[in-house]
């Protein structure tokens, strides 16, 4: 391992950083929307970097190369359907979001939700706050032990003083800022995963002497199924499975703590650029960790999956340098959580139907809220473990389902019935969950595809002639 040394110093000077950040940010928030929005006042690159961290962080450089290297090609479905739900996101939802957003005076992606549901806008909110809460408190504990598996793996701690030291960290970052400050770290987060990202895979595909020398040791080495695209299964069986994956990107189509950067860009045009940026980044990001875990597979390096781009850090780079790129990426994990929170306190403090006699009041709930959650996550966190890319693909796919479809089909025009898009959000997230809970492939397309097109059919019958 790297010296803890360089890797302890890293991390303090990242910290103080945040704090600067955190304290910079909080001189600009006079108000509920400046809190939860940045008063629309996010640039092109702020919004287009913290969209695409916000997307990422532990799941990716932990989870999704984790499944690339114990599954094989199989995974390599997920990567079309993320980019598909980048584009639809900033593209096609986009335009509309953000000039309503600025019309409007909208603060939550809830508030555009329940924006024409006339006497139903109350009871959506609650039910819609209910879900943001429900799912939140499992990708954040996803991102939890993801801190702490990285505390674990850098300094040999145990799994639950690894995660507690994660969880406080983050809880009392994210108590200082708000969304401004959580946009500027997660945006300079997506520049350390893009560094990091680069740096570790060139260095193990240089251990495994080079790309030809990979591609001969699969083949001599794993089964077929590991250089299949459709992994062990066959047939119909086989093509379950790549849908399965590839209908995880309709999940970014329903998550709040993404729209909401959409909802904040200061210009359509920026918007535009915004998107550009999302995209290339998730070009580097994503042929990176392929080529890592393709070659730490190659290489059979001894380690669960979900650490490898750690003990790849520590085994193919100078010390010096294994620590720094650790210790960065630590940090930028642990500090995504900011965005999460925001959005649970969100729910809670705002799309709940909560009253507050002052601005004060409810700014001071919200932050109760997040260290509510940070609780409830860091119990879940220790009591019901379960790797990391499970537990945040089930809150991803939930939410997607619920959200996903009410709120693209309005960005369409559609004007919908409040009991329909209300039906939609409930009828979306029960088979959703449901089907999660059954195994098999035919399950996995009813969680990611049928979910939606359920909710598609209930909001088509709740249409209203314009």
């Amino acid at each position: 391992m790297a010296d803890n040394s360089i890797i302890i110093a890293t991390l303090v000077a990242y910290k103080i950083v945040l704090l600067g950040i955190g304290f910079w940010a909080s001189r600009r928030v006079d108000s509920e929307g400046d809190f939860f929005l940045a008063g629309q006042s996010l640039g092109p690159w702020t919004a287009g970097l913290s969209y695409a961290a916000s997307t990422s962080s532990a799941w990716v450089l932990l989870g999704f190369t984790g499944m690339v290297f114990t599954q094989g090609l199989v995974a390599l479905w997920l990567v079309p359907g993320i980019f598909g739900g980048y584009l639809m996101t900033w593209l096609v939802m986009g335009p509309r979001l953000n000039a309503e957003t600025r019309e409007r005076g909208h603060i939550t992606v809830v508030d555009f939700l329940v924006a024409d549901a006339g006497k139903w806008a109350r009871i959506i909110g609650v039910v819609a706050a209910a879900l943001i809460l429900f799912c939140f408190v499992f990708y954040i504990a996803a991102q939890f032990q993801a801190a702490g598996n990285a505390l674990t793996e850098v300094f040999g701690m145990s799994a639950t003083e690894a995660i507690l030291l994660g969880a406080t960290v983050i809880l009392v970052y994210c108590l200082m800022g708000g969304f401004l400050a959580a946009s500027i770290t997660d945006a300079l987060q997506a520049g350390v995963m893009v560094l990091a990202c680069i740096i570790v895979p060139i260095a193990a595909l240089n251990a495994a002497g080079g790309i030809g020398n990979v591609i001969d040791a699969l083949h001599t080495t794993v089964p077929p199924s590991y250089l299949s695209f459709t992994g062990q299964a066959a047939g119909m069986a086989g093509i379950g499975a790549a849908m399965g994956l590839l209908g995880t990107g309709l999940g970014a189509l329903g998550q709040p703590q993404l729209l909401n950067r959409i909802m904040a860009v200061r210009s359509q045009a920026e918007r535009r650029r915004g998107a550009a940026i999302t995209v290339g980044w998730g070009v580097l990001i994503y042929s990176g960790l392929v080529v890592l875990a393709l070659s730490g597979r190659a290489m059979a390096l001894d380690t669960g999956g979900e650490s490898l781009f750690f003990a790849a850090a520590s085994a193919y780079l100078p010390a010096a340098l294994a620590g720094i790129v650790i210790a960065a990426v630590l940090s930028a994990v642990m500090s995504t959580v900011d965005s999460l929170l925001l959005a649970a306190a969100s729910a809670v403090s705002h799309d709940s139907g909560l009253t507050w006699r002052d601005p004060k009041q409810a700014l001071l709930m919200g932050r109760l809220a997040m260290v509510g959650v940070a609780v409830i996550a860091v119990v879940i966190t220790l009591f019901a473990p379960t790797d990391i890319f499970t537990r945040v693909l089930f809150s991803w796919v939930a939410l997607g389902a619920a959200f996903g479809p009410a709120i693209l089909t309005r960005c369409l025009g559609w004007r919908v019935k409040g009991g329909a898009v209300l039906m939609a959000v409930i009828a979306g997230f029960g088979i959703a969950v449901t089907a999660y809970n059954i195994p098999g492939p035919g399950a996995e397309i009813m969680e990611k595809w049928g979910s939606w097109a359920v909710g598609f059919i209930i909001l088509a019958l709740g249409r209203q002639k314009t």
